[in-house]
C-alpha cells in the first residue's frame, strides 16, 4: 500500500491517455488487437519508469514509446505477412444522410494520399492533441519541421476539399463516389 501515490499517477494517466494511444497505435498498425498490446506495454514501462523522469512531459513520452513499439511491432509483422495482405484497403461509410460523416470521409480520403510524415504529424495534433514541442519530441523532428508539415498537410487538405463541385444540379452521393473510386485508383497504382 506504500506505493499506491505511484500506482494513482498511472491510473490517471490510463485514464487520460489509453484511447488517444490505442487510436494512434490502431492508425500506425491497422490492427486493434496489435495497437491494444502495444498501449498495453506502453503503460507496462509507465509502471515500471520513475514519475519524475515523465513530469511535465507525460503526453509526449507515452505516445513516444508508443510509437516506437508500434513501428517495432509493425515491422516484425511484415517479416511475415505475405506481401498481398501487406495493405488492406480502408472503406469508409458514406451513408448520404450524414454530411458531417460525408465530410470527415473526405479529408481521412485525402488525409491518406499524403506522405507519412505529414499524416502522422496531423494526427498527432488533432487525433492526439499534442503540441508541436511534444510532436517534434515523439517524431525526432524539429519543432520548425511539424510546423511546415502541419501547414504542407492543411493546405493540400484544403486545396482538395475546395476543388469539390457544389451548386444546383450537383448529386453529392455521386461526388462522394467518385471521389472514393478516384483515390481507390490512385492506391492501386501506388501498390
Amino acid at each position: 500500500m506504500s506505493r499506491m501515490p505511484d500506482a494513482q499517477w498511472v491510473v490517471d494517466a490510463l485514464d487520460r491517455h489509453e484511447r488517444p494511444l490505442i487510436r494512434y497505435a490502431k492508425w500506425l498498425l491497422g490492427d486493434p488487437e496489435m495497437a491494444r498490446d502495444v498501449v498495453q506495454e506502453t503503460f507496462l514501462r509507465l509502471c515500471r519508469e520513475d514519475p519524475a523522469r515523465v513530469d511535465g512531459h507525460l503526453a509526449a513520452w507515452l505516445f513516444t514509446v508508443c510509437r516506437n513499439l508500434a513501428l517495432d511491432t509493425r515491422e516484425k509483422a511484415s517479416r511475415s505477412t505475405p506481401l498481398e495482405d501487406a495493405e488492406a484497403p480502408v472503406v469508409y461509410d458514406f451513408d448520404g444522410q450524414h454530411d458531417a460523416r460525408q465530410a470527415l470521409g473526405r479529408v481521412l480520403d485525402v488525409l491518406d494520399t499524403l506522405p507519412r510524415n505529414q499524416r502522422e504529424v496531423v494526427y498527432l495534433k488533432f487525433q492526439g492533441g499534442l503540441s508541436y514541442k511534444e510532436i517534434a519530441a515523439i517524431t525526432a523532428l524539429s519543432t520548425s519541421n511539424v510546423g511546415f508539415l502541419l501547414h504542407k498537410a492543411v493546405r493540400a487538405i484544403r486545396s482538395h476539399l475546395g476543388e469539390q463541385p457544389t451548386g444546383a444540379g450537383h448529386d453529392a452521393n455521386q461526388s462522394e463516389r467518385s471521389e472514393v473510386d478516384s483515390v481507390r485508383t490512385r492506391r492501386a497504382r501506388q501498390g
